[in-house]
């Protein structure tokens, strides 16, 4: 089975213990992304959005592992994820795709299928994880552009440090309108 691994953020340039073949390539399908999420050390990071993303060329490598559950679970571990959920994945040969996903962008999920499906696939998998920036414990208001550079300014030196490396070092094809905020409000050292 090939398992197509889609990436549009750090695992592009932090792959760690991810198991893909050769680097990720700019090759995978376009989607709605934007830096509406926020980590757990503060950052603001890059997700499918359907609502407010931007449509962006998105990465793809191959999985060296041949069965999906085990590419899930590599990329889940990857992620720091709680339990396999968040990765979405499509597996043409058994007709699945990931519930999860299909509840946060489901347009993006036939998109995906479609691109896994062009391009000789016959799995994808990527990470599938929500906006939460409304959230209490997180930025605790509606998601705005105006609303994350101002969440941004908020953040502690170290924090704030480790918010813009992610944001600058996100790949060039990731143009979203956070990021172009962020470069006229912070622009590169």
């Amino acid at each position: 089975m090939k398992i197509a691994v889609l990436a549009w953020g750090s695992l592009v340039w932090d792959r760690r213990d991810l198991a893909v073949a050769g680097n990720f390539e700019p090759t995978g399908p376009r989607l709605p992304i934007e830096f509406c999420r926020v980590s757990g050390d503060g950052r603001l990071t890059l997700v499918i959005d359907e609502a407010c993303g931007a449509s962006c060329a998105t990465y793809v490598a191959v999985s060296t592992f041949s069965e999906i559950l085990a590419a899930i679970e590599n990329l889940r571990t990857r992620e720091g994820m709680p339990n396999a959920s968040a990765v979405g994945f499509v597996d043409l040969a058994s007709a699945k795709r990931s519930v999860r996903a299909i509840e946060r962008h489901p347009k993006t999920v036939e998109a995906i299928k479609a691109w896994t499906i062009a391009n000789s696939y016959d799995a994808a998998i990527w990470t599938a994880l929500g906006s939460n920036f409304a959230e209490r414990d997180k930025a605790n208001e509606p998601f705005s552009v105006e609303a994350a550079i101002g969440y941004l300014g908020k953040l502690d030196k170290l924090k704030f440090a480790k918010a813009l490396h992610y944001v600058w070092n996100a790949p060039p094809e990731v143009q979203t309108p956070v990021r172009a905020a962020v470069k006229i409000r912070w622009p590169e050292v």
